[in-house]
C-alpha cells in the first residue's frame, strides 16, 4: 500500500510538472495530457525559439508529435498564438525561409488553430478562416 501511495505521489508530481502556458502561449489540454515531461519540456523549447523567429523551431512544433484529433488542434492554436505574437508578417517570412517540402502540414494546423482556438481569450472558439485572418500565410502555402 506504501509503495502505491508513493508511486501515485510521484506521478502526480511528474504530471504537475508540465508546464501548461509558455511565455503566454497556452498550451491546449488534450495536447498537454498526450506529451510526457520530457515531450513537455522539448514544447516548451519550441515555443520559446519559435518566439525568437526560429524557423528550425516552427517545423519543429508542426512535426511535434501529439496524438491526433484534438490534440491536433491544440498544436494548431500553439502555432496560431505564435504567428499572433511574432505577426503576420514575421512569420511570413520564416515560411519563405522554409524549404517548400517542410511547408505541407502548416495550412491544415494553422486552419484548425484560428477555428478551434480561443486567440482572443474570452472563452469562445474563435471560428476564423485562414484565408481572411492570414492572407499573406494563405497565398504562401497554396503557392
Amino acid at each position: 500500500m506504501v509503495k502505491k501511495i508513493i508511486f501515485l505521489f510521484v506521478i502526480l508530481t511528474i504530471i504537475s510538472c508540465k508546464k501548461e502556458k509558455v511565455d503566454g502561449i497556452i498550451i491546449g489540454d488534450t495536447l498537454l495530457v498526450h506529451q510526457s515531461l520530457s515531450e513537455n519540456i522539448k514544447m516548451e523549447s519550441l515555443i520559446n525559439h519559435a518566439l525568437k523567429k526560429d524557423k528550425n523551431a516552427i517545423i519543429g512544433i508542426k512535426k511535434f508529435p501529439n496524438g491526433g484529433a484534438a490534440s491536433s488542434y491544440d498544436l494548431g492554436y500553439v502555432l496560431t498564438q505564435i504567428i499572433y505574437r511574432i505577426g503576420e508578417n514575421e512569420f511570413a517570412n520564416i515560411l519563405r525561409e522554409i524549404p517548400k517540402s517542410e511547408l505541407n502540414g502548416f495550412e491544415g494546423l494553422i486552419a484548425v488553430g484560428l477555428e478551434y482556438g480561443d486567440n482572443d481569450y474570452d472563452g469562445k472558439m474563435d471560428n476564423k478562416r485562414m484565408e481572411t485572418e492570414f492572407p499573406k500565410l494563405t497565398k504562401i502555402l497554396n503557392e
